[in-house]
């Protein structure tokens, strides 16, 4: 299983961004037998853009061809991306590692709806 994660940094230690467009990395997970098995570091173009950042985002993480994503807080429009591409949406906080863990022992809250509202993590 595939997972991506929207990330403050490239590596495992690194936490969560509680931003999903604008966040600076997405890690992607690869998961085997309840064990981490490989992870790569992106970095996310789409947080510098004016406008439209979650669908750009949410096409990043849908062409890493991933089975579900981890983030804090998602707009309508990558929730949307999500939903057409059949990629499972979890809510998660804290060091990735843990995250992780957490996912893979069943512990997280899969979204069913949208988080917070556009442009949620614009800096202005």
């Amino acid at each position: 299983m595939k997972i991506a994660i929207s990330s403050t940094g490239k590596t495992l230690e690194d936490n969560v961004d509680a931003r999903f467009g604008r966040c600076a990395y997405f890690l992607i997970v690869e998961v085997e037998n309840k064990e981490i098995k490989n992870v790569k570091a992106i970095g996310n173009t789409a947080a510098a853009q004016m406008g439209g950042a979650g669908i750009t985002a949410g096409e990043i993480v849908a062409n890493e061809k991933v089975d579900a994503v981890i983030t804090t807080n998602l707009g309508p429009r990558a929730f949307s991306v999500f939903e057409q591409f059949k990629i499972e949406i979890y809510q998660g906080q804290g060091k990735i590692k843990d995250v992780v863990q957490d996912f893979i022992d069943g512990k997280l809250t899969e979204m069913t709806d949208a988080t917070g509202p556009q442009h949620v993590g614009l800096k202005k």
